[in-house]
């Protein structure tokens, strides 16, 4: 029970770490934060885009989330709810992010 346990906080911390890291690499290419928004001009933007938006949620979401908090005064349950939602997607998504790599190390030994 405990492992399974420190294996979720694992996968949830790994979520969150790699929407982060794809969150600030989007910004770094295009200068404009990433936004819930799929551009269906061609199939691989379209493609890119729901990827992005399905990986970099959770940061989105925090982002949104504290943002409207500071500025708009969004009452403190807001950001609980956001948190606990950014959580729970971040944890399916770290969950498919460890997968990953545990399939390219064991393709590579």
């Amino acid at each position: 029970m405990r492992s399974d346990l420190v294996l979720a906080i694992y996968c949830m911390a790994s979520g969150f770490v790699a929407a982060g890291v794809l969150a600030s690499f989007y910004q770094l290419v295009t200068d404009n934060p990433p936004r819930f928004s799929v551009h269906l001009d061609t199939l691989w933007n379209g493609f890119l885009s729901l990827a992005l938006c399905a990986f970099a949620g959770p940061f989105i979401i925090m982002r949104n989330a504290i943002r409207g908090r500071l500025i708009e005064g969004r009452p403190v349950g807001w950001l609980v709810a956001s948190a606990a939602i950014a959580t729970g997607w971040s944890l399916c998504s770290g969950i498919v992010v460890v997968r990953f790599a545990v399939d390219v190390s064991h393709l590579i030994a």
